[in-house]
């Protein structure tokens, strides 16, 4: 079946609108914002479903980020608020921290910004009666492609049962310009983009996922290994089961 990209655009306004009436009503929407496809869809989506006068968003560089005139590119074209919170003191000052006490992996460098950038986050958005939009989508999901209490976290989800085409699909639909919406996905920490970290496209990744279909044994395997070795970030939390005695 066709993907239909205005119905499923409406559909999650209308999901938006319903979920802030539940969740928040009169709250703001806040949405750290990357200039990837991404945060630029859920920052739209929020805009059509609450108004550009109930979302804000976060830029949050570490130092110099080498593309973050894209962010600004999209809050001005949205027309909305934002806050500009650079993370580098923090950072510098929590690796001095861990390297002055153990010996750490360059993947918890690699975790750190994300966590702190949603820690700055949820910070921005208690002060500004605010609920956390989570900028996840289901292909980077599938196969773990998302710091955990990161940018893994959120209070809701506008994207995470969509994959990357599926998402651009719905962007295009919204009238984001191509910068937005076809940017190479990059998580602005290292040189690499996404795919060349996964080690394949996410066009064979999403084909995969809605069809089964695949042509390479070796992508498949290891698609495979990378949703297994990474469900539990699906879950919210594993948790003992007790049950008092009668």
């Amino acid at each position: 079946m066709a993907f239909d990209a205005l119905k499923v655009k409406n559909d999650i306004v209308q999901w938006i609108r319903d979920w802030f009436e539940v969740n928040g009503r009169g709250c703001n929407a806040i949405v750290a914002i990357s200039g990837g496809k991404d945060s630029s869809v859920v920052a739209a989506l929020c805009v059509e479903a609450l108004g550009k006068d109930r979302v804000y968003g976060v830029l949050l560089p570490n130092g110099d980020q080498f593309d973050i005139d894209v962010s600004y590119a999209l809050v001005e074209h949205l027309g909305i608020k934002h806050y500009t919170i650079n993370i580098k003191d923090c950072f510098d000052g929590l690796v001095n921290q861990l390297q002055a006490n153990l010996d750490i992996q360059t993947q918890t460098i690699t975790n750190l910004p994300p966590r702190l950038r949603m820690a700055a986050t949820y910070a921005v958005s208690q002060s500004l009666n605010g609920r956390v939009a989570n900028t996840c989508n289901l292909s980077e999901d599938w196969v773990g492609y998302a710091t955990r209490y990161g940018d893994g976290a959120g209070d809701f989800s506008p994207l995470s049962k969509l994959t990357v085409q599926e998402v651009k699909a719905v962007g295009r639909e919204l009238g984001l310009p191509s910068m937005f919406v076809d940017k190479v996905p990059i998580d602005g920490l290292q040189s690499k983009t996404d795919e060349d970290n996964l080690g394949f496209t996410y066009a064979v990744l999403d084909r995969y996922i809605r069809t089964g279909e695949i042509e390479d044994q070796a992508t498949k395997e290891r698609i495979d290994y990378l949703h297994r070795i990474n469900q539990f970030k699906l879950r919210f939390m594993d948790c003992f089961e007790y049950t008092p005695e009668a």
